[in-house]
């Protein structure tokens, strides 16, 4: 039986996709071919989420399913996935240690005021948002937890990171937990890749490409070509299923991040929002630092 030896555990929005594609570039490491299988996260029946085309409905909750994906594993030494959720759903730490208590976990962290406000603009980005603005989205959110909607809506609440990794923290030993911050990432992306393969026992002298960022989040320039974007490069058509079965894998990501890039202009959060938010923050951050051993300061400044 071939299970994950590592896991990426999020957060959404914190750089988990470019981690992914990185890593999968590395000859010693494989990555699931569904970079968001979220196993650990949902039931045949918690993924029945309400959300608008919630990507939470397709998680695998069979354990052959699951075991399905690591069929391709060769010699790679490391073995991983990257669902983002687990480091939010209660009981993802939990189900993780019973099957692979032994596994390597990465997160990585973003400060959560500006994570929350790049989670709204993926869904703005892809059509997904009723919401008029990012406000009017914070103050449904309750109702819309309550109405089980998928995390990803789950805007302000997926930014308490102290009470999400203190759950990892009390079942899996120190040395088993990496964590990093979406500063890392963007100030020096060649070290934290590094200091990840290190982590995960393989060689830290391989260079991956990481010249295109994937996952970005803004508003549409032009929503016909997003929407000709999704329509040629999501949905079933003969052009997708030419490219998936000619253009290698790496070079297909790039081409079509690369367009959607350019597609986006980039929105910054409202100074008011930002602050209370910050507000609201502010005492898991400050407990977060302890546990983490981290300087977070600059996360609550506005």
């Amino acid at each position: 039986m071939t299970l994950p030896n590592f896991l990426i555990i999020g957060a959404a929005k914190c750089g988990t996709s470019s981690i992914y594609m990185y890593l999968k570039q590395h000859p010693e490491i494989f990555m699931s071919p569904i970079k968001e299988p979220h196993f650990f996260s949902f039931t045949s029946e918690t993924k029945k989420t309400q959300g608008p085309r919630d990507s939470v409905t397709q998680a695998i909750t069979n354990l052959e399913e699951y075991k399905n994906l690591f069929k391709g594993v060769q010699n790679e030494k490391a073995i991983g996935e990257a669902s983002p959720t687990y480091i939010y759903q209660p009981n993802a730490a939990e189900r993780i240690q019973n099957l692979i208590p032994n596994a390597k976990l990465i997160a990585i962290l973003r400060n959560p005021a500006e994570r929350a406000f790049s989670a709204y603009m993926h869904v703005v980005r892809d059509r997904r948002e009723p919401a008029k603005s990012f406000a009017e989205a914070l103050s449904f959110e309750k109702e819309r937890i309550r109405e089980n909607w998928g995390p990803l809506w789950h805007y302000r609440n997926c930014g308490f990171y102290f009470e999400q990794l203190t759950r990892y923290f009390n079942l899996f030993p120190k040395d088993q937990i990496q964590v990093f911050t979406y500063e890392d990432l963007r100030s020096d992306q060649e070290g934290v890749l590094k200091n990840i393969f290190k982590f995960l026992d393989v060689d830290t002298n391989f260079i991956p490409d990481i010249s295109v960022k994937f996952n970005v989040s803004g508003k549409q320039k032009s929503k016909l070509l997003h929407s000709l974007t999704l329509g040629l490069f999501n949905n079933p058509n003969p052009i997708r299923w030419l490219s998936r079965h000619i253009v290698p894998e790496s070079l297909r990501w790039k081409v079509t991040n690369r367009i959607r890039e350019l597609n986006l202009i980039s929105q910054k959060i409202p100074e008011k929002i930002k602050a209370e938010l910050i507000n609201g923050y502010r005492y898991d951050i400050i407990k977060l630092q302890t546990l983490i051993d981290r300087d977070l300061s600059h996360w609550l400044e506005l």
